[in-house]
């Protein structure tokens, strides 16, 4: 999918059959996003902020999206020092007219967006029996209703500009089942299967939908339990490169799938974890 900054050198949606035998080029693609706009959901801090600062170095302009001013004002600083425009906007994704109201003051201040990273994510870590009512539509709320109402939202923009990327921040939990955290593995759960719904339904318009799955990363979300030695030990011992990641760990798999490299990824997960999923825990 050959981009340019402007709207009218873009291509269309029409699909041109590929060449081959003989006749075939071989094209690089590009790794760079100059020219482009990043709406980044939970981008006021850890791994959302992290991945918009991935997009910011590959050349885009930055969104971020954010329940917390101030945290917002010192993001937005940091995208600012790569030399990127960038909006700042307080939102609570888990409220579909202030996904609505992202979506439309993104438009107004850019003329649009190419690329959305759903990162906003919530959790709550207790028994199964204890979670409330409450608890199940605020998590539902914000790490999947969310998330689908930006998608759904963000469609026809990217249609208009000749397709897009949107990229899902899942987890390792989308893949296995741990303890006290049973409702966000519920919406994790939904999250990787509303990416697929959603990449087959948005193939012909040219966006690719995928998702990003972390491992256990060491973020301010996390940092109590990787601050206590015993649970550091415990958390890495299943991680085969014995470390937990960080925002920077999530950059590559970022940048691959908003630019023109994963043109024919869709419906996909990273997962990036260390090599925790194909750890069998049998040691030879």
């Amino acid at each position: 999918m050959e981009k340019s900054g402007s709207v009218e050198n873009r291509v269309s949606s029409e699909q041109e059959k590929p060449r081959v035998g003989a006749e075939a080029e071989f094209r690089m693609p590009t790794f760079r996003l100059d020219g482009r706009v990043a709406v980044v959901t939970g981008g006021g801090r850890g791994l959302g902020l992290g991945m918009a600062l991935a997009l910011a170095h590959a050349g885009a302009d930055i969104v971020l999206a954010s329940r917390t001013e101030a945290e917002l004002e010192t993001a937005a600083a940091s995208i600012r020092a790569l030399g990127r425009k960038v909006l700042a906007l307080p939102i609570d994704v888990g409220q579909v007219a202030d996904v609505h109201r992202m979506v439309e003051a993104s438009c107004q201040h850019f003329g649009g967006f190419d690329i959305l990273v759903n990162a906003a994510g919530i959790n709550l870590r207790r028994p199964v029996d204890t979670f409330t009512e409450e608890d199940w539509e605020r998590l539902m709320a914000v790490n999947l209703k969310g998330a689908f109402f930006a998608a759904q939202a963000a469609r026809p923009i990217m249609r208009a500009r000749g397709g897009g990327k949107i990229i899902n921040v899942g987890s390792i939990a989308f893949e296995i089942v741990v303890p006290n955290i049973a409702l966000y593995t519920i919406t994790k759960g939904g999250m990787r299967q509303m990416t697929r719904a959603l990449a087959l339904e948005y193939a012909p318009d040219r966006i690719c939908v995928n998702a990003i799955a972390p491992g256990r990363f060491w973020t301010r979300m996390t940092d109590a339990f990787f601050s206590v030695p015993e649970l550091y030990e415990s958390a890495v011992q299943v991680i085969p490169m014995k470390r937990p990641g960080t925002a920077s760990d999530l950059a590559g798999a970022t940048v691959l799938l908003a630019t023109d490299a994963s043109d024919y990824i869709t419906g996909q997960t990273i997962f990036v974890d260390g090599g925790w999923l194909v750890n069998s825990g049998v040691k030879a």
